[in-house]
């Protein structure tokens, strides 16, 4: 069984007396331990393709199943604990608390789950170690440089163990350098410890450290390979 089967996802925005249909019948699969990305022209439909695989939102039609469960027969309460317990996010914008240091911003997320502070920071040593930043634990964001706050935003989202890691443009805020040693994190996390993303990008160099390519256009994709 695919780790995710998406099948007609079709998405439309209704603003006003204005339908906007953002994607118009997308098929995909994604198999367990697979590193995926996504590409195509600004308002081809990735990120809410992205949302949609993240239970973020919910197709007009068409639905996703994550391990053969639909995600729209969660409700918004089950999707909510989906993506707090079993899915990882990693924004353009590394949304890091800055008060906090590196490892309490990813301790908090499993604090708030109820996981016990001892143990949660724990996992945030492991995973900060996992991504090279344990030695700037306890540095705040405004310490850090654009790469290495993405990094602990990426640990933040491995704190949890995640079944699925879904990325939105994760070097879209970085220099090129930055940017290849991220995407050198994630291609490691994928070939090391089977971990399964799916990514979103604008940057060819990025995409082409995945193993699959899907291109959208107006809302359906025309690659696939």
């Amino acid at each position: 069984m695919p780790l995710i089967e998406a099948s007609g996802l079709q998405k439309t925005y209704h603003t006003g007396d204005v339908d906007v249909e953002v994607l118009r019948g997308v098929d995909l699969l994604v198999e367990r331990g697979e590193f995926l990305a996504i590409m195509g022209p600004s308002g081809s439909g990735k990120s809410t393709l992205l949302h949609l695989l993240g239970g973020i939102d919910v197709p007009s039609s068409g639905r996703v199943l994550l391990e053969g469960e639909d995600l729209a027969t969660l409700g918004d309460d089950g999707r909510t604990l989906l993506r707090r317990r079993r899915l990882g996010f990693i924004f353009q914008t590394f949304n890091l608390l800055p008060t906090l240091t590196a490892e309490e911003n990813v301790a908090l997320p499993l604090e708030l789950d109820g996981v016990p502070s001892p143990e949660a920071f724990q996992r945030a040593e492991v995973v900060l170690e996992q991504v090279g930043m344990s030695h700037r634990r306890r540095h705040a964001p405004g310490k850090l440089s654009g790469g290495e706050q993405q990094r602990v935003a990426v640990a933040r989202a491995l704190a949890i163990e995640p079944l699925l890691l879904l990325a939105d443009e994760p070097t879209g805020n970085l220099d090129s350098v930055n940017g290849r040693q991220v995407t050198a994190l994630l291609r490691s996390l994928v070939d090391q410890h089977q971990q399964t993303i799916v990514m979103v990008t604008h940057d060819a160099a990025v995409a082409a450290e995945a193993d699959r390519l899907v291109q959208l256009c107006d809302g359906l994709v025309v690659t696939d390979g």
